[in-house]
């Protein structure tokens, strides 16, 4: 009897602990309306279109020009990013190329993904994607790791012929995320993400005039809100890793500790 109660009160404990896995909120972004999405593109890191995961950002342009987009990206996300190129009817060969760069201009380098294509001289639409680090939440000095921040698209044509310069392309520019969770956890966190305008933000603390400064402060963040850093779903793993423990250890005694104390009555003769 003893042991069954243990058991119901260790299945309770185990379903209370991973409840919090199932209610908590993802970082990975969900597609939203793209009634709000950008159509157009920057033409630097400073004139970045804004545009967030999930959204379909569409931009028309030349052959030969920088186009910028940006988007925010948390920590524990595996940003993908796509875009697609339509080209002219007429054209010659072309090498379309995408580069993600982080909230320290930083060059990401992709875990996989064509981010560097060349379209024939027939080919209408050329397709390219870039699946990125998953990115964490603090990272050495020295390293190069994806951090939490503002993540900057740039899109354009290299090595054109001369015939091919300044004709006209659409673009097509949409980036998701995949949630990595706990795997990805690391124990620190940032104390600001990396978005445009932080240092000049938090200046404002110090008494400086930073009223329109603050201004520039980037508006984006991820659907949720940057996360603290501290709770991810290696709480539920370990929590419910101490509960299977108590369970074992439970179960042990039950087998172990024989069938009482002996009787104090002396045998008969």
């Amino acid at each position: 009897m003893r042991l069954t109660r243990a058991l119901s009160a260790t299945v309770l404990l185990l379903g209370l602990a991973a409840a919090p896995a199932a209610a908590g909120p993802s970082p990975s972004a969900s597609p939203s309306d793209d009634g709000g999405a950008p159509t157009e593109a920057g033409t630097s890191f400073r004139t970045a279109a804004e545009i967030e995961q999930g959204q379909r950002a569409t931009a028309n342009g030349s052959a030969g020009d920088y186009l910028y987009w940006s988007f925010p990206a948390d920590a524990g996300q595996r940003p993908t990013v796509r875009a697609t190129v339509e080209l002219p009817e007429t054209h010659e060969a072309q090498t379309w190329r995408i580069d993600v760069y982080d909230g320290l201009r930083r060059r990401q380098a992709c875990q996989w993904g064509a981010e560097n294509r060349t379209a024939a001289a027939d080919a209408s639409t050329l397709r390219l994607a870039c699946v990125l680090r998953t990115v964490r939440a603090w990272s050495e000095p020295w390293a190069n790791d994806p951090l939490p921040g503002t993540y900057y698209v740039r899109l354009t044509a290299v090595n054109l012929p001369t015939s091919d310069l300044g004709v006209p392309v659409g673009t097509e520019v949409r980036v998701d995320s995949k949630d990595i969770g706990g795997a990805a956890a690391v124990d620190g966190s940032l104390a600001e993400p990396l978005v445009p305008g932080v240092a000049v933000s938090s200046g404002k603390d110090d008494g400086e005039d930073g009223e329109e400064r603050g201004a520039v402060l980037s508006a984006i963040e991820p659907e949720d809100g940057w996360s603290s850093g501290w709770w991810s779903d290696r709480w539920v793993w370990t929590g419910v890793g101490a509960v299977l423990a108590a369970l074992a250890g439970i179960g042990g005694y039950a087998l172990t500790r024989g069938s009482g104390r002996p009787s104090r009555v002396p045998p008969t003769a």
